[in-house]
């Protein structure tokens, strides 16, 4: 996620020369603060959220808290860190369905936000995570393009749709809709609104009305990461005219700034409940304001880490290669595409490296080496083989090689690197047959418990018991 990359590298650069000292003045904190306030301001964070932060920190920092503790640096650190939550909002807030079923959310905001897009992934997310039995429908009577994008993503999602027409009004749609939610028995409606490319008196009127109409448990307002400033004040213009009860960030795999997610809360006073970390339907995440703060002073974010290990993972592949290996049965490169598939479905390794402590510089490395495209490609590689040269990659000679590169538009240097590469990992598998699995297994619970995870998953790489 490329949201917060630049803030990340200014605070780490300087609290790196404060969070080592023994002793904190006036002087070293004021310079420290002139770093932080700059820093902030280039994320595109608003001027009056800037300054009320700077000014918290400074009062927390220079009074008796951080004088009498063991370690004031690093004290300085943690005031920062909580600071940063606070701005977010203290906590993640979920969504509100607690209401006679079906809970109604509506999605309102302007038109490229990626209100249509946020409808099917926050169904997707409801169905999968929170079971719950999901129907959408599109008031939207301008864009017959719309409607037709949500039909689709609903089937992909696997959500039930309702149809509309443009020559129906909102309110009728969202009222027939309701009507064929509560016939089938639906837990979910959402309701994707018109959007415009500015805000005017038409669009709030209307999407008053439908608010009126069917009295929503949820407005959530979708909000385009990389438009920064013009977000905040977007929201407000929205808060002031519908009540609405939280915000879903989207494109922050775009936005490096990240000023949004850091103004939103305090301009408005309403919680961001989810991000949109990318196009696929599945990249919606719940927002975390103390995970944030932790990815933004450089401290990683394993809760989420271990959260995505357990959902995306493949428990029934991992046991599989688990028990192949421990009877010492060969490694062979359809494990090997088990693997890579695992860490693509886990988002790549940038998006991986960046919620390990101290990994941040790592993680932009990985994207800047194009490391998720590598492990496509190797993929596609091993997907252009047959079963045979899978299963025993010795026989490949030179004209087995020639056809399976010519097969994925790739080069032989990019086989022989797989090739290598698969090598390594047999090695290392033969190593842990037996006991070396168990103990290796014992090693990564052990991390995973120290780091609160419940059920000790993996990283990446897939395994586990």
């Amino acid at each position: 996620m490329a949201l917060f990359e630049n803030l990340s590298d200014r605070l780490s650069h300087s609290l790196k020369a404060i969070s080592g000292k023994s002793t904190l003045s006036e002087e070293n904190i004021k310079d420290t603060l002139r770093e932080v306030r700059m820093a902030l301001l280039e994320a595109d964070v608003a001027l009056p959220v800037v300054k009320t932060f700077i000014d918290q920190v400074r009062d927390r920092a220079v009074g008796q808290e951080v004088n009498s503790s063991l370690n004031p640096g690093q004290q300085f650190l943690k005031i920062v860190q909580e600071q940063l939550e606070l701005v977010m909002g203290a906590s993640n807030e979920s969504l509100d369905l607690a209401a006679a079923p079906p809970a109604v959310i509506l999605m309102a905001g302007l038109q490229g936000a990626g209100k249509t897009t946020s409808v099917a992934k926050l169904a997707r997310y409801l169905s999968e995570r929170e079971k719950k039995k999901v129907m959408v429908v599109s008031a939207d009577v301008y864009r017959p393009a719309a409607i037709k994008q949500l039909e689709v993503l609903a089937a992909e999602v696997n959500a039930e749709f309702f149809p509309s027409a443009t020559e129906q009004s909102p309110v009728d749609i969202v009222n027939d809709a309701l009507a064929a939610a509560r016939k089938s028995f639906t837990d979910v409606l959402i309701v994707d609104t018109a959007g415009r490319l500015h805000i005017d008196e038409t669009l709030m009127d209307e999407i008053r009305d439908l608010h009126t109409a069917v009295k929503p448990v949820e407005t959530l307002f979708v909000i385009d990461a990389m438009i920064g400033q013009d977000a905040v004040n977007t929201a407000s213009a929205f808060n002031d005219a519908l009540p609405l009860t939280g915000v879903i960030l989207t494109k922050v795999d775009g936005d490096a700034r990240g000023g949004a997610a850091l103004s939103v809360r305090q301009v408005t006073g309403k919680p961001i409940k989810f991000l949109g970390v990318g196009e696929r339907t599945d990249a919606l995440e719940p927002f975390h304001p103390e995970r944030v703060a932790s990815r933004i002073l450089g401290m990683g974010d394993m809760l989420s880490l271990i959260e995505e290990v357990e959902r995306k993972v493949d428990k029934k592949k991992a046991d599989k290669l688990i028990k192949k290996v421990q009877k010492g049965k060969r490694f062979d490169l359809n494990d090997l595409r088990d693997q890579l598939q695992q860490m693509q479905n886990m988002g790549g390794m940038g998006d991986l490296l960046e919620k390990l402590p101290g990994m941040g510089n790592m993680a932009q490395m990985a994207e800047q080496a194009n490391l998720t495209s590598q492990l496509g490609r190797m993929s596609i590689i091993i997907d252009s083989m047959t079963l045979a040269e899978r299963a025993n990659p010795d026989i490949l000679n030179g004209s087995r090689k020639r056809r399976i590169t010519q097969g994925s538009g790739t080069s032989i240097q990019d086989l022989n690197r797989l090739l290598k590469q698969y090598k390594q990992m047999s090695k290392m598998m033969k190593k842990m047959k037996g006991k070396g699995m168990n103990k290796m297994m014992r090693g990564m619970e052990g991390m995973m418990s120290q780091s609160g995870a419940q059920g000790g998953g993996m990283p990446p790489g897939g395994f586990r018991r």
